[in-house]
């Protein structure tokens, strides 16, 4: 038999799904579960509603239109504009993905040639390390350092990830897993690169309006020069919280988005009918995203509160946060392990998400349990992981 193909090489597991494993295994009620993207909050009335009528619906069981159904298409281009504060139409400008991480991949497929690099910074989703690998492409990696402030984009390291090979930036602002929000001087940077090397924007904006402390959204297809070499990838998982109903949507210039079609004609061929008309109601109604920021905020602040004196990082945005476990002398999987014994907490490491350096961080998701349960979640900590702080 033949060995692996060559894309899969240097194409690791994520880690999420044997910590998801072992909690489930373990039938602990009084177990934290941070170990994963999931959430308790419930998404849009108006969704829920939309998709027990489309179990109904003959056109919502159909292979057609293959970009998406217009409703929903309209709806998204409209979402992306106003954000942006360009006009996108919604015939040539959007198509419909499988949830955000297919119109990633649909993407990646669609501007890469094999050896074409992308940058992105870390620590980084290894989801989307391993997307662009099997893509064909090759991930350098700028850094986000922490600081007194919390995450930042180290600049110079971003312009020293740019080479001759160079195809697209992949940007997630507010960033997972260390939710870092990016500021105008960086995505100015950012666009500057673009704009310089005549590179690709992928803009992953899963996370764009989970935004805390006063923080709004900065579009960088609304900077000099960039709407037409940036692709907005959105998700119906994050902000709507509708992980299962696998829905999202790549707006941007008709060109690459007529590409990224073909592509996903390609790939999956159709997204979810029941799931789109429910997803256009979230989108146009009352879509529950300040409130849920909201919430998680306020989780966000109760952790921190938590584990104060140990060494963590303030998200500005998103669902989740790290701990540097390499700071007391532990890896994010010795952690990890200590903590699902003896803290009764699962929580993620961050082994081959960026570089041999992200392995020392350990990931907590606050989604999914409600700040009751996160009290206390301090005292656990300290006691597997032997912390006097």
């Amino acid at each position: 038999m033949r060995g692996r193909p060559s894309r899969l090489d240097g194409i690791p597991g994520i880690g999420v799904d044997r910590m998801g494993d072992a909690a489930d295994a373990a039938g602990d009620p009084g177990l934290l579960r941070l170990e994963n993207l999931d959430t308790d909050v419930r998404p849009p009335d108006a969704a829920l509603a939309a998709t027990r009528a489309a179990v109904d619906d003959d056109a919502a069981n159909s292979y057609l239109p293959f970009p998406g159904h217009a409703g929903l298409r309209r709806a998204a281009a409209a979402h992306v504009s106003a954000l942006a504060g360009v006009e996108y139409d919604w015939r040539a400008s959007c198509v419909v993905a499988a949830g955000g991480l297919n119109g990633i991949l649909n993407v990646l497929l669609a501007i890469l040639d094999p050896g074409d690099e992308v940058v992105l910074a870390e620590p980084v989703y290894v989801g989307l390390l391993n997307r662009v690998r099997v893509a064909g492409g090759v991930p350098r990696l700028a850094r986000l350092v922490p600081g007194a402030g919390g995450w930042r984009l180290d600049l110079d390291s971003l312009r020293a990830a740019v080479g001759p090979r160079t195809r697209a930036i992949l940007a997630v602002s507010p960033s997972m897993p260390t939710g870092a929000v990016h500021d105008g001087e960086e995505w100015e940077a950012i666009a500057e690169l673009c704009r310089e090397h005549d590179l690709w924007l992928v803009d992953d904006a899963a996370f764009e309006r989970l935004l805390f402390d006063g923080r709004e959204v900065l579009h960088p297809a609304s900077l000099h020069g960039m709407a037409e070499r940036t692709i907005v990838v959105g998700s119906a998982s994050k902000e709507l919280r509708m992980i299962g109903w696998r829905v999202g949507w790549v707006v941007g210039p008709p060109d690459v988005i007529a590409d990224v079609g073909l592509v996903g004609i390609s790939n999956v061929v159709c997204q979810v009918g029941i799931a789109q008309a429910a997803v256009e109601a979230a989108l146009t109604d009352d879509d529950g995203v300040p409130a849920f920021a909201a919430e998680l905020e306020r989780r966000r602040d109760l952790i921190l509160r938590e584990l104060d004196g140990l060494p963590v990082l303030a998200p500005h945005g998103g669902w989740s946060l790290l701990l540097d476990t390499g700071a007391l002398g532990l890896s994010g999987a010795e952690a990890s392990a200590r903590l699902f014994t003896d803290g009764r907490v699962a929580a993620t490491p961050m082994e081959n998400w960026g570089s041999e350096d992200t392995a020392r961080y350990l990931r907590f998701v606050y989604a999914n349990e409600p700040v009751e349960r996160l009290a206390g979640l301090g005292e656990r900590v300290r006691r597997a992981l032997g912390s006097d702080a």
